[in-house]
């Protein structure tokens, strides 16, 4: 079995709600996704995949809609009025809590057909969430 991991910095905003803490409220982290993938087999250059084509599909999306962004849950209430500035939003049906935002970049480069098996997020430099298939 073959694996290759690339790692996609970018900062981005979140809080969750029904949470009994810090992160109750907005803030900010300078998050870090690392991206595995797996083949059995290499490809005719022997490759897995590209590091290039990981960048311009899952890093640019990452930056084109994670980053500097608020990652929110649909039903905050801070929403409309994050709106009405103009701020940056990127709207989720879950909580944005780094399981879930692991989660989310992995089944976008799962849905574009990146043989992926795993991502972590890492909120800060001691702490990480991943998700797996």
């Amino acid at each position: 079995m073959f694996r290759v991991t690339r790692g996609i910095e970018f900062c981005y905003g979140h809080r969750l709600l029904n949470y009994d803490g810090k992160c109750k409220h907005l803030h900010g982290h300078n998050g870090r996704a690392i991206i595995t993938l797996e083949s059995e087999t290499l490809d005719d250059r022997g490759m897995v995949i590209d590091f290039s084509d990981m960048k311009k599909v899952v890093s640019k999306w990452i930056d084109d809609n994670l980053d500097h962004r608020m990652i929110l849950q649909h039903a905050d209430p801070i929403v409309p009025v994050l709106r009405e500035m103009n701020e940056p939003m990127f709207l989720i049906d879950t909580n944005p809590t780094a399981e879930n935002i692991a989660r989310l970049i992995h089944e976008f480069a799962a849905d574009h057909g990146f043989p992926i098996v795993k991502t972590e997020l890492w909120e800060t430099p001691n702490c990480f969430a991943t998700y797996t298939t």
